[in-house]
């Protein structure tokens, strides 16, 4: 009898698979294509469930376990999960517990470790900020992989409850994202007026960068993930050949969403600036 655990996979090469909760991964996905443009991709939103912040650690853990199963299932030899509250919530479990039950040869790979990597390139005084959602300040995910990497950084967290909405319900330029923006901002500064640098620790939060801009200091830096994740995405590719030649190279991406299909594409054009085709799928 097969486990309950265990899934059965197509073997062979396949594209790379970006999941997020919702429409934030998108910022992902641009900038893993603009520096990775060969490669095959599937993007997987769960915008039914949206948003997983305020879930507990299991339910998004359960989530995100689903998505990747699926998206395994569907060929793909690489994940990333291209979503910080899901990298914060399940992605060690996904490593530790269930990829040595599906396949070893395959990867998951999350957001938060490739900006803990060069943070401590960027600030001049190991002050960093974090601006977030709750489930991902809560996780102090970031606090711990930084850590590792630069034990002498301060890690300032503030959530940033109503970003995300703005940004899906396309209000980021809206005059009334500039309360909450800067009331978040203003907060995270008070906390800890030495900071730096400040990284963007949610996908969706690029889409807001005018107001961020605004609303932040001269002289203190926002770092945004889509570069970074692709930056290290190659090099990751680069030192892991075994995993570079699994991947197919017709330059193509499917989407595909929980949504509805037709909401999922009109939302999609406010992260991408182009009209995309997508499909609707069940977890």
């Amino acid at each position: 009898m097969q486990d309950k655990n265990t899934i059965l996979l197509p073997q062979g090469s396949g594209p790379i698979g970006v999941f997020d909760s919702g429409y934030g991964g998108l910022t992902i996905l641009h900038g893993i294509r603009q520096t990775l443009p060969q490669y095959d991709y599937i993007y997987l939103g769960d915008n039914a469930r949206a948003p997983y912040g305020p879930r507990s650690f299991d339910v998004v853990y359960e989530f995100t376990r689903q998505a990747v199963e699926r998206l395994f299932s569907m060929g793909c030899q690489l994940v990333i999960i291209g979503c910080n509250t899901a990298s914060a919530k399940a992605l060690r479990s996904i490593q530790q517990n269930d990829l040595p039950n599906w396949d070893q040869r395959r990867r998951v790979l999350g957001v938060i470790r490739p900006t803990a990597e060069i943070i401590g390139d960027i600030t001049r005084n190991n002050h960093v900020g974090l601006l977030a959602t709750e489930g991902t300040v809560k996780s102090q995910s970031y606090d711990m992989e930084i850590h590792k990497l630069w034990p002498d950084i301060k890690v300032t967290g503030q959530a940033c409850p109503f970003w995300v909405p703005l940004v899906e319900y396309n209000e980021a330029d809206s005059p009334g994202a500039d309360y909450f923006v800067k009331k978040r901002i203003d907060q995270l500064l008070r906390k800890d007026p030495e900071i730096d640098s400040i990284i963007l620790g949610c996908t969706h939060f690029p889409l807001l960068m005018p107001k961020i801009l605004k609303y932040t200091p001269p002289g203190i830096t926002i770092v945004p993930q889509g570069e970074y994740v692709a930056s290290k995405l190659k090099d990751y590719l680069r030192r892991h050949p075994e995993m570079e030649t699994l991947l197919t190279k017709g330059g193509d991406v499917k989407y595909f969403s929980t949504e509805n299909a037709s909401k999922f594409m009109a939302s999609a054009s406010i992260f991408l600036h182009e009209r995309i085709k997508a499909t609707h799928i069940d977890l």
